[in-house]
């Protein structure tokens, strides 16, 4: 019959285990408190864009479009056209 200590006794196996799971949490809390940074610093940037009076909507808008392929960006801006075309709003 095991003892109650051999039982709180981890097996070599099971403490790498438990380790490494807590080394990535933690790697991951800290990547996540690194995120919150940037968002926070990435919201400055806007606030300070608007205060000298750019259009923060069209700036996001420039920054998503930058992001996309030419050709997706091209199909999207056709179908936009198409659509405000349609609606008369062209």
């Amino acid at each position: 019959m095991a003892t109650p200590a051999a039982a709180v006794q981890d097996e070599p196996a099971t403490k790498f285990a438990k380790d490494q799971l807590k080394a990535i949490i933690e790697r991951i809390e800290r990547l996540e408190e690194e995120k919150k940074t940037i968002a926070d610093d990435i919201r400055d940037v806007y606030a300070e864009a608007k205060g000298n009076g750019f259009d923060v909507k069209a700036l996001r808008t420039i920054v998503r479009m930058r992001k996309q392929d030419a050709n997706e960006r091209a199909e999207e801006e056709t179908i936009l056209e198409t659509y405000l075309q349609a609606l008369g709003m062209l």
